[in-house]
């Protein structure tokens, strides 16, 4: 079962840009993996690196060895060591493909191969629902739109400010940590106009981006206490992992993060540090399935769960929800249920629109469980690359 064929599709989608890889081998069984940069900047750069790698330490090789190929991609790229997301979106992308493959030639789903499952459906919080909406008024009119679509728990970002008329939605975030009390004040009156709005029986998260210095997050942070939150977010810059630490220890709100984190080895000094109670790799930028098992495994030595972040493609939502089902310290599944159906309709069988009263069941068809559309991917094809012995 050796890997002859690699197809690229640098999708572009309603402001978003998934990347998209499907390996074939030559018993004519193909699998997809994304590298999870549809939004901010890089995916042009994952794509052209996801070509090298391929071209020089993946095509010719036995379908079967994932592990191993992992292994050697970790090693001989030279760049992994110490590496960033770009590089370990296109390994995350190849070593999803290889679980896809292996989980059609055995005929099973990939939480199979991983252990099996401890549930059969996953809650969900929906994200996404915000990002138009300025004022609290505003903001608390749009967190119906997610309650509406059956959700009891629900993402948004109260420093973020939304760009008006933007015919995608999109907002920004804050620039060099500037931040003034009129801007904190405002940040408080959001959340607490949507826990007003949801009432005390739906879970609220909210994520800061990075966006604040130490001292002004543990100020905001201790103001926002009062609305019971389900996890805070991401409070400072991952780099800063000591930082982490002294607002996890400062406030009486669990500490989620890790979605800027890249394999274990990134993860360790958040696990020695105890600085977040919640753990959020991104199956399409740590290094793929078997890395944020891995990181799963360590975050339950340390009495933490994991929340996958997920913002991408819907064959990433497809790799999360498989992952979803073998973790035993699993809390909440992230989604972005309300973007444009193009968005979803790159496979056959996307798992956005099927949430039920804020539950996803996990699919239980061969792999991953969905198919590329070929008359919707094709447009965006980068590159086929045929192996040559």
């Amino acid at each position: 079962m050796n890997i002859t064929r690699a197809q690229i599709y640098l999708a572009e989608v309603d402001g978003r840009r998934p990347l998209i890889l499907r390996l074939w081998t030559d018993d004519g069984i193909s699998g997809l993996g994304e590298a999870a940069l549809a939004y901010g900047i890089g995916a042009t750069g994952a794509a052209a690196l996801l070509e090298e790698m391929l071209q020089k330490l993946v095509l010719g090789r036995d379908a079967s060895a994932i592990e191993p190929i992992w292994s050697d991609l970790y090693d001989h790229s030279f760049w992994a060591k110490g590496g960033g997301p770009i590089i370990y979106a296109a390994i995350s992308a190849i070593e999803t493909a290889l679980w896809d493959i292996k989980g059609r030639a055995l005929g099973v789903p990939v939480y199979q191969l991983l252990g099996g499952a401890y549930r059969r459906d996953v809650r969900c919080y929906a994200n996404g629902w915000s990002f138009r909406a300025v004022t609290p008024a505003e903001t608390a009119r749009a967190a119906e739109i997610p309650l509406k679509a059956g959700y009891d728990a629900i993402k948004f970002y109260p420093l973020a400010t939304p760009i008006r008329n933007h015919p995608n939605g999109v907002f920004a975030h804050v620039s060099r940590r500037e931040f003034d009390r009129d801007f904190e004040d405002l940040a408080v009156e959001r959340v607490r106009a949507v826990r007003d709005a949801v009432g005390p029986k739906v879970d609220i998260m909210v994520d800061m981006s990075a966006e604040l210095t130490t001292d002004a997050i543990l100020r905001l942070g201790r103001r926002l206490q009062e609305f019971d939150l389900m996890f805070l977010e991401e409070p400072v810059d991952p780099f800063d992992t000591d930082a982490m630490k002294l607002v996890a220890d400062g406030l009486h709100v669990p500490i989620a993060a890790g979605e800027r984190l890249y394999t274990r080895y990134g993860f360790r000094r958040l696990f020695e540090l105890r600085a977040a109670a919640i753990v959020q790799p991104d199956i399409g930028t740590v290094g793929g399935i078997m890395e944020t098992k891995k990181i799963a495994a360590i975050a339950e030595m340390y009495n933490m769960r994991v929340q996958p972040h997920l913002c991408a493609g819907p064959v990433a939502t497809a790799a999360a929800l498989q992952l979803d089902a073998c973790i035993p310290n699993f809390l909440i599944q992230e989604l972005y249920p309300f973007r444009v159906p193009d968005h979803f309709d790159l496979v056959d069988a996307p798992l956005e629109p099927q949430v039920r009263n804020g539950r996803l069941a996990v699919p239980d068809r061969p792999g991953l469980g969905v198919e590329l559309v070929e008359a919707r991917v094709a447009p965006f094809l980068r590159a086929d690359i045929h192996h040559t012995p």
